[in-house]
Parts: structure tokens; sequence; C-alpha cells
């Protein structure tokens, strides 16, 4: 029989064993950074994604939540994480796009386009004009002669300045030949209230956040800002088709890893994020919170990153805004 002293040497031994284990899979495990905090709609795609593409790529992956700094924090730490294809960044297109030209290089401290490679598009989701119900507005064009009406009421909500939500509203006013002038809010939780509440006209927000009252009546969207119709919201217009020139694209979310990571762990992980997107419990789970499952490969996530960048660079400028530092 065992006795005591053989008894915890022996468990010792194999406590260390289970402990060395751990680490060897966790110094292999793939890391997945989001710049925002557990719960968020960036944070519940990575979750997602990380549960099924661990079973194609048969290894662990972790998310890490680097939350501060409208994402800078998260992209800070992939530029210096090792290019070893264990460590990619999943964020929206506000940090590769709008971070990127709001703020200066020492405030950055990472060059999307240099420091980074792209692995493909996650998710694609519609940005949309949503009106209250004291407007009496029920399509684009009623909106475009309401608020040449009642000019004293030319604003629009926006969850927080300086993101796409923002100029989109300020570029539906230049295609309209109205000074639309933005309210910044903390959140879209906070403007959403208002908007029902009759305290701000109109809000130019993530279609999803306020798709439930456009529903039940309480407030409507009369306009989305991408080039087509969004499947997740067949019943929504454009404002092309309702002949107000502006196209100023959907939101999306993308992953990257850093510049130079192996080209094959790359290609591996690109393929696990396609597979992972086409299956139906993913596809059904994220369009249930208006998330459009939208694979696009590196190469033409590249190509759609640089295309925002051009497009809104003189826009911001002519803005001149600045954000807070």
């Amino acid at each position: 029989m065992m006795n005591r002293k053989t008894f915890s040497a022996v468990m010792a031994a194999a406590l260390l064993g289970l402990g060395l284990n751990v680490q060897a899979q966790d110094k292999f495990a793939i890391k997945f950074l989001v710049g925002f905090p557990p719960g968020g709609s960036t944070d519940t795609v990575a979750r997602l994604l990380a549960e099924k593409m661990s079973v194609v790529l048969k290894q662990t992956i972790i998310v890490e939540n680097k939350a501060g700094a409208g994402g800078r924090l998260a992209a800070q730490a992939l530029k210096t994480s090792a290019a070893d294809g264990l460590t990619y960044m999943i964020a929206p297109n506000a940090t590769p796009v709008f971070q990127t030209l709001l703020y200066p290089p020492d405030v950055l401290k990472y060059d999307m386009l240099k420091d980074f490679a792209p692995v493909g598009v996650v998710v694609s989701y519609p940005l949309a004009l949503a009106v209250g119900q004291q407007t009496g507005v029920k399509t684009a064009n009623e909106y475009v002669t309401w608020v040449k009406a009642n000019v004293k009421d030319g604003s629009f909500g926006s969850a927080g300045a300086g993101g796409h939500t923002h100029f989109s509203g300020i570029q539906l006013g230049k295609a309209i030949g109205v000074d639309l002038q933005v309210i910044p809010y903390r959140g879209n939780g906070p403007m959403v209230t208002d908007l029902l509440g009759g305290q701000v006209p109109a809000g130019v927000m993530t279609a999803g956040d306020i798709l439930p009252h456009h529903k039940s009546g309480k407030v409507r969207m009369v306009g989305v800002f991408g080039a087509r119709r969004s499947p997740l919201l067949p019943d929504v217009p454009t404002f092309k088709e309702q002949g107000i020139n502006i196209d100023t694209g959907d939101a999306w979310t993308g992953m990257w890893a850093p510049a130079n990571a192996p080209k094959d762990k790359l290609a591996q992980v690109q393929n696990a994020l396609k597979y992972a997107l086409a299956l139906p419990e993913v596809r059904d789970a994220l369009i249930k919170v208006t998330l459009n499952p939208d694979f696009r490969p590196a190469e033409e996530m590249d190509r759609l990153q640089r295309k925002e960048l051009a497009y809104w660079a003189p826009v911001i400028k002519a803005t001149g805004f600045t954000p807070e530092q």
C-alpha cells in the first residue's frame, strides 16, 4: 500500500506534469485581441469565432479584451506581439479607418497599412437614419422636406463623435443641402432614449440598435447609407434608391495579424475564418444580432480599407473636427 509520503510525491509530480501540459497548451494557443469590453458586438463576434475556429485549427483560442481608446490599445498590443501567427486582432472599421485619420502617429503608435496584415472581413452591418414620431416622416424625401422646413431641428444624434455614424450624417447634410449638426452621445443607449422621447429628431446609428423600435413603429428607419439594401433590412431602401446621392458604406469588422506573421499560418486562419462564417449556426447567431456574415479574403479587405481611407480623409479634413486626446 502506498504510504502518505509516497502518495504526496506522486500527486506533486502529477500536478507538476499537468501544469507543464497547460503551459505547453497556452504557449501554442491563439489569441484574439478585442479593443472593447466583454459583451459588446465585437467581443461577441470574437468569442463565437474562437469557439468554432479552434475546432478547425485544433488549437485553443483565447479572447483577450484590451478595452480603451477606441480600440487603439488592442492595435498597439498587436503591433508589439510576436509575429508568429498566434496573435490576431478583431476590430470594427473604425480602428483602421477613422482612428487612423483622426490621430497623429505619436498617439496611434502603429501604422495600420505597414504594421498589420489583413486576414479577412468577418461581418458587415448597415448604418441607418432613424427619425422620431414627432417628425411624421416616413421616407428619406419626406425627411428632407421636413428638415428644410424646420432648420432649427437640423440635428442628429450619434453614438460619440469622430466615427462612421458622425461623418455619415455630415455627408447626408451635404447631399441634401442642409447643415446638419451632430449631437454626440456616450453610446447608442442614451441616444435611442432621447430619440424615443423626442429630445432629438433623428439619429444615425447601426441599424441593429434601433431595429426593435423600428418594428414596433416607435421610430422609423428612412434610409440606409450603403450602396445596396442590406439583407438584414430588406424593407429599408438606400438613400440612393430615393434619389439622394450618398453612399458612405456599411460598417464592418475585420481580422488582422502582425505584418510579418508567417503566410502559411495566415492562410490557415483565413480558411478557418471562412469555414466558421459558413456554418449555419454561426450565420444564424450573427443575423440574430443584425450582423451580416460577410467573409472577404485578405486582398479584398486590404482594398476596402484603402478605399475608405481615401474617401474619408478629405471629408474629415473639411469638417475641421479634432478629437479629444
